[in-house]
Protein backbone atom coordinates (compact mmCIF):
# COMPACT_ATOMS: atom_id res chain seq x y z
CA UNK A 1 0.00 0.00 0.00
CA UNK A 2 2.60 2.30 0.79
CA UNK A 3 4.38 1.66 -2.32
CA UNK A 4 1.59 1.98 -4.38
CA UNK A 5 0.83 5.76 -2.74
CA UNK A 6 4.43 6.94 -3.05
CA UNK A 7 4.82 5.32 -6.63
CA UNK A 8 1.42 7.21 -7.28
CA UNK A 9 3.09 10.53 -7.41
CA UNK A 10 6.21 9.59 -9.62
CA UNK A 11 8.55 8.67 -7.41
CA UNK A 12 10.18 5.37 -8.07
CA UNK A 13 10.44 3.06 -4.43
CA UNK A 14 12.94 0.31 -3.26
CA UNK A 15 11.73 -2.28 -1.26
CA UNK A 16 13.24 -4.14 1.59
CA UNK A 17 11.93 -6.42 4.14
CA UNK A 18 14.34 -6.37 6.78
CA UNK A 19 17.44 -4.26 8.25
CA UNK A 20 19.88 -5.88 6.41
CA UNK A 21 18.45 -6.09 3.26
CA UNK A 22 17.78 -2.43 3.25
CA UNK A 23 21.68 -1.99 4.79
CA UNK A 24 22.54 -3.80 1.18
CA UNK A 25 20.03 -1.67 -0.42
CA UNK A 26 21.61 1.54 0.60
CA UNK A 27 25.14 0.76 0.00
CA UNK A 28 23.98 -0.14 -3.77
CA UNK A 29 22.22 2.81 -4.24
CA UNK A 30 21.46 6.35 -3.37
CA UNK A 31 17.65 6.94 -2.19
CA UNK A 32 16.70 10.14 -1.92
CA UNK A 33 14.45 9.19 0.98
CA UNK A 34 14.38 6.69 3.49
CA UNK A 35 10.98 5.14 4.89
CA UNK A 36 11.54 2.93 7.45
CA UNK A 37 9.60 0.70 10.56
CA UNK A 38 10.89 0.85 13.73
CA UNK A 39 10.26 -3.21 14.31
CA UNK A 40 11.29 -5.24 11.41
CA UNK A 41 11.49 -9.30 11.16
CA UNK A 42 15.43 -9.34 11.65
CA UNK A 43 16.80 -5.92 12.78
CA UNK A 44 14.92 -2.74 13.51
CA UNK A 45 14.85 0.43 12.41
CA UNK A 46 16.87 2.57 14.40
CA UNK A 47 19.72 0.04 12.89
CA UNK A 48 18.36 1.18 8.91
CA UNK A 49 18.24 4.54 10.51
CA UNK A 50 22.02 4.67 11.99
CA UNK A 51 22.98 3.17 8.49
CA UNK A 52 21.44 5.50 6.26
CA UNK A 53 23.07 8.36 8.37
CA UNK A 54 26.85 6.80 8.13
CA UNK A 55 26.09 6.53 4.67
CA UNK A 56 24.58 10.25 4.10
CA UNK A 57 24.38 12.79 6.97
CA UNK A 58 21.66 14.85 5.33
CA UNK A 59 19.53 11.62 4.34
CA UNK A 60 15.87 12.23 5.07
CA UNK A 61 14.91 9.16 7.17
CA UNK A 62 10.94 8.80 7.91
CA UNK A 63 9.82 6.33 10.46
CA UNK A 64 7.06 4.60 11.41
CA UNK A 65 5.50 3.43 14.79
CA UNK A 66 2.56 1.86 16.30
CA UNK A 67 0.43 4.33 18.41
CA UNK A 68 1.38 2.90 21.60
CA UNK A 69 4.89 2.82 20.68
CA UNK A 70 5.97 7.03 20.03
CA UNK A 71 8.87 7.23 22.51
CA UNK A 72 10.68 4.98 20.29
CA UNK A 73 9.80 7.83 17.62
CA UNK A 74 10.96 10.39 19.65
CA UNK A 75 14.16 8.06 20.45
CA UNK A 76 14.65 7.64 16.63
CA UNK A 77 14.41 11.57 16.03
CA UNK A 78 16.80 12.12 18.77
CA UNK A 79 19.28 9.83 16.65
CA UNK A 80 18.27 12.22 13.44
CA UNK A 81 15.32 10.84 12.06
CA UNK A 82 13.29 14.01 10.37
CA UNK A 83 10.01 12.82 11.27
CA UNK A 84 7.88 9.90 12.08
CA UNK A 85 4.26 8.24 11.21
CA UNK A 86 1.77 6.63 13.98
CA UNK A 87 0.33 3.21 12.65
CA UNK A 88 -1.85 2.85 10.97
CA UNK A 89 -0.85 5.30 8.19
CA UNK A 90 -2.69 8.00 6.48
CA UNK A 91 -1.46 8.06 3.29
CA UNK A 92 -1.65 11.84 2.69
CA UNK A 93 0.10 12.39 6.00
CA UNK A 94 2.94 9.78 4.22
CA UNK A 95 3.12 11.90 0.94
CA UNK A 96 3.37 14.74 2.63
CA UNK A 97 6.53 13.96 4.56
CA UNK A 98 7.79 12.54 1.65
CA UNK A 99 7.14 15.72 -0.55
CA UNK A 100 8.99 17.65 2.50
CA UNK A 101 11.92 15.54 2.64
CA UNK A 102 12.72 15.62 -1.06
CA UNK A 103 12.35 19.26 -0.95
CA UNK A 104 14.80 19.54 2.45
CA UNK A 105 16.99 17.13 0.18
CA UNK A 106 17.00 19.55 -2.40
CA UNK A 107 17.59 22.66 -0.30
CA UNK A 108 20.59 20.48 1.38
CA UNK A 109 21.96 19.80 -2.18
CA UNK A 110 21.73 23.44 -3.75
CA UNK A 111 22.89 24.62 -0.75
CA UNK A 112 26.51 22.84 -0.90
CA UNK A 113 26.93 23.90 -4.47
CA UNK A 114 25.62 27.20 -3.92
CA UNK A 115 28.41 27.78 -1.27
CA UNK A 116 30.68 26.36 -3.30
CA UNK A 117 30.08 28.83 -6.32
CA UNK A 118 28.79 31.35 -5.46
CA UNK A 119 32.37 33.47 -6.11
CA UNK A 120 32.60 31.92 -9.34
CA UNK A 121 28.72 32.83 -10.20
CA UNK A 122 29.69 36.36 -9.02
CA UNK A 123 30.58 38.61 -12.01
CA UNK A 124 30.23 35.97 -14.75
CA UNK A 125 30.35 37.11 -18.10
CA UNK A 126 27.68 36.70 -20.58
CA UNK A 127 28.55 35.43 -24.14
CA UNK A 128 28.52 38.50 -26.12
CA UNK A 129 29.91 38.56 -30.18
CA UNK A 130 28.35 38.07 -33.41
CA UNK A 131 31.56 36.98 -34.88
CA UNK A 132 31.04 33.99 -37.49
CA UNK A 133 33.32 31.67 -35.80
CA UNK A 134 31.25 32.53 -32.37
CA UNK A 135 27.98 31.60 -33.66
CA UNK A 136 29.48 28.23 -34.69
CA UNK A 137 30.14 27.51 -31.20
CA UNK A 138 27.10 28.23 -30.27
CA UNK A 139 25.21 25.87 -32.83
CA UNK A 140 27.98 23.41 -31.78
CA UNK A 141 26.46 23.58 -28.00
CA UNK A 142 22.83 23.37 -29.56
CA UNK A 143 23.31 20.67 -31.30
CA UNK A 144 25.49 18.71 -28.09
CA UNK A 145 22.57 20.02 -25.58
CA UNK A 146 20.25 17.45 -27.31
CA UNK A 147 22.23 14.39 -26.31
CA UNK A 148 24.04 13.34 -23.44
CA UNK A 149 27.15 13.17 -25.47
CA UNK A 150 30.51 14.32 -23.44
CA UNK A 151 32.02 17.25 -24.87
CA UNK A 152 35.27 18.21 -24.69
CA UNK A 153 36.00 22.45 -24.92
CA UNK A 154 39.11 23.07 -26.21
CA UNK A 155 40.59 26.58 -26.40
CA UNK A 156 43.13 29.07 -24.82
CA UNK A 157 42.81 30.14 -21.48
CA UNK A 158 40.47 33.39 -20.70
CA UNK A 159 38.49 32.40 -23.79
CA UNK A 160 35.64 31.41 -21.45
CA UNK A 161 35.14 27.32 -21.62
CA UNK A 162 33.34 27.40 -18.35
CA UNK A 163 30.92 29.69 -19.50
CA UNK A 164 30.27 27.95 -22.66
CA UNK A 165 29.77 24.79 -20.61
CA UNK A 166 27.49 26.91 -18.43
CA UNK A 167 25.26 27.43 -21.64
CA UNK A 168 25.56 23.52 -22.93
CA UNK A 169 24.00 22.33 -19.26
CA UNK A 170 21.36 25.64 -19.52
CA UNK A 171 20.38 24.12 -22.96
CA UNK A 172 20.37 20.75 -21.94
CA UNK A 173 17.71 18.35 -20.53
CA UNK A 174 19.57 18.35 -17.26
CA UNK A 175 19.22 22.25 -16.77
CA UNK A 176 16.75 21.11 -13.63
CA UNK A 177 19.82 19.41 -12.04
CA UNK A 178 23.13 20.80 -10.55
CA UNK A 179 25.96 22.42 -12.38
CA UNK A 180 28.95 21.37 -10.67
CA UNK A 181 32.24 22.70 -11.54
CA UNK A 182 35.99 21.59 -10.57
CA UNK A 183 39.69 23.26 -11.68
CA UNK A 184 41.96 19.95 -11.99
CA UNK A 185 44.78 22.43 -12.36
CA UNK A 186 44.23 24.55 -9.15
CA UNK A 187 44.21 21.47 -6.50
CA UNK A 188 46.97 19.72 -5.23
CA UNK A 189 47.00 15.91 -6.91
CA UNK A 190 46.60 14.38 -3.33
CA UNK A 191 43.65 16.01 -2.56
CA UNK A 192 42.24 16.01 -6.00
CA UNK A 193 40.78 12.07 -6.10
CA UNK A 194 38.67 13.23 -2.70
CA UNK A 195 37.56 16.27 -4.07
CA UNK A 196 36.21 13.93 -7.53
CA UNK A 197 34.88 11.08 -5.59
CA UNK A 198 34.69 11.98 -1.95
CA UNK A 199 35.88 10.05 1.06
CA UNK A 200 34.47 7.65 3.76
CA UNK A 201 35.12 8.70 7.72
CA UNK A 202 38.37 7.47 8.74
CA UNK A 203 39.89 7.21 4.91
CA UNK A 204 42.95 9.55 5.79
CA UNK A 205 44.44 11.59 8.94
CA UNK A 206 41.77 14.01 9.23
CA UNK A 207 38.73 12.26 7.43
CA UNK A 208 36.05 12.65 10.70
CA UNK A 209 33.39 12.62 8.27
CA UNK A 210 32.30 11.15 5.21
CA UNK A 211 32.31 13.74 2.28
CA UNK A 212 30.61 13.70 -1.01
CA UNK A 213 32.71 14.37 -4.12
CA UNK A 214 32.25 16.44 -6.95
CA UNK A 215 30.43 13.25 -8.51
CA UNK A 216 27.95 13.08 -6.27
CA UNK A 217 26.68 16.13 -6.25
CA UNK A 218 26.61 16.58 -9.99
CA UNK A 219 23.84 13.25 -9.69
CA UNK A 220 21.21 13.98 -12.74
CA UNK A 221 23.06 17.49 -13.26
CA UNK A 222 25.99 18.39 -15.29
CA UNK A 223 30.65 18.09 -13.93
CA UNK A 224 32.25 20.65 -15.65
CA UNK A 225 36.38 19.05 -15.77
CA UNK A 226 38.44 21.97 -15.99
CA UNK A 227 41.80 21.70 -17.22
CA UNK A 228 41.65 18.23 -17.96
CA UNK A 229 45.20 18.05 -19.63
CA UNK A 230 46.12 18.71 -15.95
CA UNK A 231 44.98 15.26 -14.27
CA UNK A 232 47.83 13.48 -13.02
CA UNK A 233 48.15 10.14 -14.84
CA UNK A 234 47.51 8.19 -12.08
CA UNK A 235 43.83 9.45 -11.44
CA UNK A 236 43.22 8.49 -15.24
CA UNK A 237 42.29 5.47 -14.66
CA UNK A 238 39.33 5.79 -12.22
CA UNK A 239 38.16 8.95 -14.23
CA UNK A 240 38.16 6.82 -17.48
CA UNK A 241 35.73 4.49 -15.44
CA UNK A 242 33.54 6.68 -14.02
CA UNK A 243 33.19 7.93 -17.42
CA UNK A 244 32.39 4.58 -18.97
CA UNK A 245 30.21 2.78 -15.95
CA UNK A 246 29.24 5.66 -14.35
CA UNK A 247 30.30 4.12 -10.76
CA UNK A 248 33.56 4.90 -8.66
CA UNK A 249 33.84 4.12 -5.14
CA UNK A 250 34.91 6.86 -2.37
CA UNK A 251 38.18 7.12 -1.34
CA UNK A 252 38.66 4.61 1.44
CA UNK A 253 35.34 2.72 0.52
CA UNK A 254 34.51 -0.52 -0.75
CA UNK A 255 31.31 0.02 -2.36
CA UNK A 256 30.44 1.07 -5.55
CA UNK A 257 28.10 3.81 -6.35
CA UNK A 258 26.48 4.85 -9.37
CA UNK A 259 25.52 7.89 -10.74
CA UNK A 260 23.96 9.66 -14.11
CA UNK A 261 25.85 12.53 -14.62
CA UNK A 262 27.00 14.26 -17.86
CA UNK A 263 30.68 15.08 -18.34
CA UNK A 264 31.73 18.23 -20.33
CA UNK A 265 35.50 18.69 -20.12
CA UNK A 266 38.38 21.34 -21.27
CA UNK A 267 41.60 22.05 -21.71
CA UNK A 268 44.11 24.77 -23.27
CA UNK A 269 46.53 22.14 -23.80
CA UNK A 270 46.87 20.19 -27.13
CA UNK A 271 45.94 16.42 -25.63
CA UNK A 272 46.99 14.84 -29.05
CA UNK A 273 50.77 15.82 -28.16
CA UNK A 274 50.00 14.56 -24.50
CA UNK A 275 48.67 11.70 -25.57
CA UNK A 276 52.18 11.28 -28.03
CA UNK A 277 54.55 12.35 -24.97
CA UNK A 278 52.39 9.43 -22.87
CA UNK A 279 51.14 12.19 -20.41
CA UNK A 280 48.14 11.73 -21.11
CA UNK A 281 45.79 8.59 -21.89
CA UNK A 282 44.73 7.88 -25.31
CA UNK A 283 41.83 6.00 -24.33
CA UNK A 284 40.87 8.87 -21.89
CA UNK A 285 41.36 11.18 -24.36
CA UNK A 286 38.87 9.42 -27.13
CA UNK A 287 36.14 9.19 -24.52
CA UNK A 288 36.30 12.84 -23.95
CA UNK A 289 36.35 13.92 -27.36
CA UNK A 290 33.37 12.13 -28.23
CA UNK A 291 32.05 16.09 -29.20
CA UNK A 292 34.98 18.24 -29.30
CA UNK A 293 34.98 22.36 -29.57
CA UNK A 294 37.03 24.87 -30.01
CA UNK A 295 35.91 27.86 -28.88
CA UNK A 296 38.00 30.84 -30.61
CA UNK A 297 40.72 33.08 -29.32
CA UNK A 298 39.61 36.98 -29.14
CA UNK A 299 42.21 37.75 -31.64
CA UNK A 300 40.41 35.96 -33.98
CA UNK A 301 37.15 37.94 -33.25
CA UNK A 302 38.29 41.73 -33.58
CA UNK A 303 34.99 42.93 -34.11
CA UNK A 304 33.69 41.44 -30.95
CA UNK A 305 36.32 43.54 -29.14
CA UNK A 306 34.75 47.04 -28.66
CA UNK A 307 31.73 44.97 -27.85
CA UNK A 308 32.90 43.35 -24.97
CA UNK A 309 34.41 46.22 -23.73
CA UNK A 310 31.52 48.40 -23.56
CA UNK A 311 29.80 45.69 -21.56
CA UNK A 312 32.48 45.46 -19.05
CA UNK A 313 32.94 49.15 -18.97
CA UNK A 314 29.11 49.41 -18.25
CA UNK A 315 29.20 47.12 -16.02
CA UNK A 316 31.99 48.43 -13.48
CA UNK A 317 30.53 51.46 -13.80
CA UNK A 318 27.39 50.36 -12.37
CA UNK A 319 29.42 48.07 -9.59
CA UNK A 320 31.27 51.39 -8.66
CA UNK A 321 28.42 53.74 -8.76
CA UNK A 322 30.01 56.20 -11.34
CA UNK A 323 28.43 57.22 -14.29
CA UNK A 324 28.81 55.17 -17.44
CA UNK A 325 31.97 56.53 -19.48
CA UNK A 326 32.10 55.92 -23.02
CA UNK A 327 34.86 54.41 -25.14
CA UNK A 328 36.70 56.87 -27.59
CA UNK A 329 37.20 55.91 -31.26
CA UNK A 330 41.20 55.96 -30.17
CA UNK A 331 40.56 54.08 -27.58
CA UNK A 332 38.49 51.46 -29.50
CA UNK A 333 41.35 51.44 -31.98
CA UNK A 334 44.09 50.40 -29.24
CA UNK A 335 41.54 48.12 -28.22
CA UNK A 336 41.38 46.34 -31.83
CA UNK A 337 45.08 46.62 -32.17
CA UNK A 338 45.71 44.63 -29.14
CA UNK A 339 46.71 40.43 -29.38
CA UNK A 340 44.94 39.57 -25.81
CA UNK A 341 46.93 36.94 -24.62
CA UNK A 342 44.64 36.06 -21.67
CA UNK A 343 41.67 36.73 -23.83
CA UNK A 344 38.19 37.69 -22.75
CA UNK A 345 39.20 37.48 -19.11
CA UNK A 346 42.26 39.76 -19.91
CA UNK A 347 39.79 42.03 -21.48
CA UNK A 348 37.37 42.06 -18.59
CA UNK A 349 40.13 42.64 -15.96
CA UNK A 350 41.78 45.80 -18.18
CA UNK A 351 37.95 47.39 -18.39
CA UNK A 352 37.69 47.42 -14.46
CA UNK A 353 41.31 48.69 -14.28
CA UNK A 354 40.64 51.15 -16.92
CA UNK A 355 37.14 52.33 -15.42
CA UNK A 356 39.19 52.64 -11.80
CA UNK A 357 41.94 54.61 -13.65
CA UNK A 358 39.67 57.21 -15.69
CA UNK A 359 38.29 60.59 -14.27
CA UNK A 360 36.11 61.96 -17.00
CA UNK A 361 33.16 60.98 -18.71
CA UNK A 362 35.82 59.29 -21.98
CA UNK A 363 38.56 56.57 -21.83
CA UNK A 364 41.41 57.70 -23.97
CA UNK A 365 44.57 54.98 -24.69
CA UNK A 366 46.14 56.89 -21.89
CA UNK A 367 43.64 55.39 -19.56
CA UNK A 368 43.90 51.92 -20.92
CA UNK A 369 47.36 51.54 -20.30
CA UNK A 370 47.85 48.81 -22.75
CA UNK A 371 51.65 49.36 -23.76
CA UNK A 372 52.58 47.91 -20.18
CA UNK A 373 51.12 45.02 -20.71
CA UNK A 374 51.62 43.88 -24.24
CA UNK A 375 54.39 41.31 -25.45
CA UNK A 376 57.85 42.39 -25.51
CA UNK A 377 58.90 42.57 -29.08
CA UNK A 378 61.74 40.52 -30.63
CA UNK A 379 63.82 43.92 -31.10
CA UNK A 380 63.25 44.95 -27.15
CA UNK A 381 65.31 41.29 -25.93
CA UNK A 382 68.01 42.37 -24.75
CA UNK A 383 71.12 41.45 -27.43
CA UNK A 384 73.89 41.13 -24.44
CA UNK A 385 74.82 37.76 -22.53
CA UNK A 386 77.06 39.19 -20.40
CA UNK A 387 77.50 37.16 -17.66
CA UNK A 388 76.31 33.84 -18.57
CA UNK A 389 77.82 30.53 -18.16
CA UNK A 390 78.68 29.36 -21.65
CA UNK A 391 80.50 26.15 -20.61
CA UNK A 392 80.03 22.79 -20.92
CA UNK A 393 78.02 20.33 -23.94
CA UNK A 394 75.89 22.45 -26.17
CA UNK A 395 72.61 20.35 -24.23
CA UNK A 396 74.39 21.64 -20.80
CA UNK A 397 74.18 24.97 -22.37
CA UNK A 398 70.42 24.88 -23.81
CA UNK A 399 69.04 23.91 -20.67
CA UNK A 400 70.90 26.40 -19.05
CA UNK A 401 69.60 29.44 -21.34
CA UNK A 402 65.88 28.13 -21.24
CA UNK A 403 65.96 28.15 -16.93
CA UNK A 404 67.34 31.69 -17.36
CA UNK A 405 64.72 32.60 -20.33
CA UNK A 406 61.89 31.72 -18.39
CA UNK A 407 63.05 32.64 -15.14
CA UNK A 408 63.43 36.49 -16.62
CA UNK A 409 60.00 36.19 -18.49
CA UNK A 410 58.69 35.14 -15.45
CA UNK A 411 60.05 37.74 -13.35
CA UNK A 412 59.05 40.71 -15.86
CA UNK A 413 55.60 39.02 -16.19
CA UNK A 414 55.16 38.94 -12.10
CA UNK A 415 55.86 42.23 -12.54
CA UNK A 416 53.62 43.25 -14.48
CA UNK A 417 51.25 41.56 -12.79
CA UNK A 418 52.08 42.92 -9.36
CA UNK A 419 53.06 40.10 -7.90
CA UNK A 420 49.64 38.10 -8.71
CA UNK A 421 50.59 34.70 -9.83
CA UNK A 422 46.65 33.86 -10.83
CA UNK A 423 46.98 36.91 -13.28
CA UNK A 424 50.34 35.94 -13.97
CA UNK A 425 49.85 32.23 -14.93
CA UNK A 426 47.15 34.01 -17.52
CA UNK A 427 49.69 36.57 -19.10
CA UNK A 428 51.74 33.25 -19.19
CA UNK A 429 49.15 31.01 -20.52
CA UNK A 430 50.26 28.08 -18.35
CA UNK A 431 47.92 26.88 -15.73
CA UNK A 432 48.58 28.07 -11.99
CA UNK A 433 50.05 24.96 -10.73
CA UNK A 434 52.63 24.75 -13.32
CA UNK A 435 53.65 28.27 -12.60
CA UNK A 436 53.84 27.27 -8.87
CA UNK A 437 56.05 24.16 -10.35
CA UNK A 438 57.76 26.33 -12.07
CA UNK A 439 58.64 28.76 -9.81
CA UNK A 440 59.88 26.05 -7.53
CA UNK A 441 62.02 24.42 -9.73
CA UNK A 442 63.93 27.89 -10.55
CA UNK A 443 64.54 28.77 -6.83
CA UNK A 444 61.86 31.81 -7.23
CA UNK A 445 60.67 33.65 -4.23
Amino acid sequence: MLRLAIEGQGHAVIEARDQAEAVQQLQQGRPAVVLTDLRLPEGDGFGVLRVAKEQDPELPVIVMTAYGSIQDAVAAMKEGAMDFLAKPVDPDHLLLLVGRALAQRRLITEYILLKEELASRRGAPVIIGEAPALKQVIVQLQRAATTDATVLLEGESGTGKELFARGLHALSGRSDGPFVAINCAAIPDNLLETELFGHEKGAFTGAVARKPGKFELAHKGTLFLDEIGDLPIGLQAKILRALEERRFERVGGTVSLQVDVRIVAATNKGLRAAVAARQFREDLYFRLSVFPITIPPLRERPDDIPVLARHFVERYCREMKKAVVALSPAAIEELRRYPWPGNVRELQNAMERTVILAGGDTIHPRHLNLAVHAPVAASEVPATWAGFDFSGSLATVGRRAQSEAEKRKIEQTMKEAGGDKGRASELLQVSYKALLTKLKDLNMD
